[in-house]
């Protein structure tokens, strides 16, 4: 497959460090940890995943509140970061691997175009955001593919750089 050199790194270290990930999505839809679990042996590292996809299950499950949704909308570093958080305490888990955004083909504004995601990624108490803007034209499942990209390579990076220090 196209892609699979972030997701295989990113089992690896999983495995190696004998991490417990879990994932909660948004734009994805469940693409991460479907990705998350192609890979054999997944069951040692993957111990959930929670799609919630509209703002009641943010808040619901993940205690995103009303006021970042109202404030900030879905698809902001506030709400990533509060995904998380969110995620984390849910799940005990070691890392926390959120995705939230715009996969299109309609539902981008200026500000928050088409091809907008947030990733969100916790790790040893730290919360990393990145915001990503792909390229509108892209068909959307593919959107969401590549989405799923930048949370495997952020959810790596972030677990290298913290295991450095």
């Amino acid at each position: 497959m196209m892609f699979e050199r972030n997701l295989n790194k990113l089992a690896k270290i999983l495995k190696e460090k004998k991490l417990i990930a879990a994932t909660a999505e948004s734009c994805t839809g469940g693409l991460l940890a479907s990705r998350l679990t192609d890979v054999a042996g997944s069951s040692v590292y993957l111990y959930e995943s929670h799609i919630t996809y509209a703002n009641d299950a943010k808040h619901k499950y993940l205690g995103v509140s009303k006021e970042i949704l109202d404030n900030y909308g879905a698809v902001s570093e506030e709400c990533a970061r509060a995904m998380a958080e969110g995620l984390q305490q849910l799940s005990n888990c070691d890392v926390a691997i959120c995705t939230t955004g715009i996969a299109g083909p309609d539902g981008g504004t200026k500000e928050k175009p088409v091809g907008t995601v947030f990733v969100s990624v916790k790790y040893k108490g730290q919360i990393v955001v990145k915001k990503f803007v792909l390229k509108s034209f892209i068909p959307r499942k593919l959107m969401k593919y590549l989405f799923t990209e930048k949370a495997l390579k952020l959810a790596y990076d972030v677990i290298c750089e913290k295991s450095a220090t």
